[in-house]
């Protein structure tokens, strides 16, 4: 397996809500066959109903109840950025979970979930430096400091 993320794909209860959320956020994504599909950088977000996605994978659709192990993250490149991103998400309609502060490894972050419980980390990490494209490489940490 090579490695490499193409998609990621969110089970949502309500498509329509979901979609209005994100595109909110300012994402601009394309509805076919039930299915909303935003380029995201190098990879797809996809929104699709929580059963047909279970149903998909083989699974039975459990209850969207809690944490589900998953944080998708979003870097930024100032604290400002992080402020004014999780300001849009209460305006949207998600829930603030974290405030942002500067947290215990020392960079500026907090995190959101979405209206289906999905969760974001929104972080300004200088240790994560951004590209011009808003792509993040993974710095050598065996590199000395």
């Amino acid at each position: 397996m090579e490695q490499r993320v193409t998609l990621i794909t969110l089970g949502v209860s309500d498509l329509a809500r979901s979609k209005a959320f994100y595109e909110a956020l300012g994402w601009r994504g394309q509805e076919v066959e039930e299915t909303v599909f935003f380029q995201a950088g190098g990879l797809g977000l996809v929104l699709w109903g929580r059963d047909k996605l279970a149903a998909d994978c083989g699974l039975e659709a459990g209850k969207a109840d809690g944490f589900g192990g998953i944080v998708l993250a979003h870097n930024v490149r100032s604290d400002a950025e992080v402020d004014e991103l999780l300001a849009a998400v209460e305006r949207a309609g998600g829930t603030v979970t974290k405030p942002a502060a500067v947290n215990e490894i020392g960079f500026y972050s907090g995190a959101f979930v979405d209206p289906d419980g999905h969760a974001w980390e929104v972080a300004r990490n200088p240790g994560f430096p951004l590209a011009e494209d808003g792509s993040v490489t993974i710095p050598d940490f065996g590199q000395a400091q």
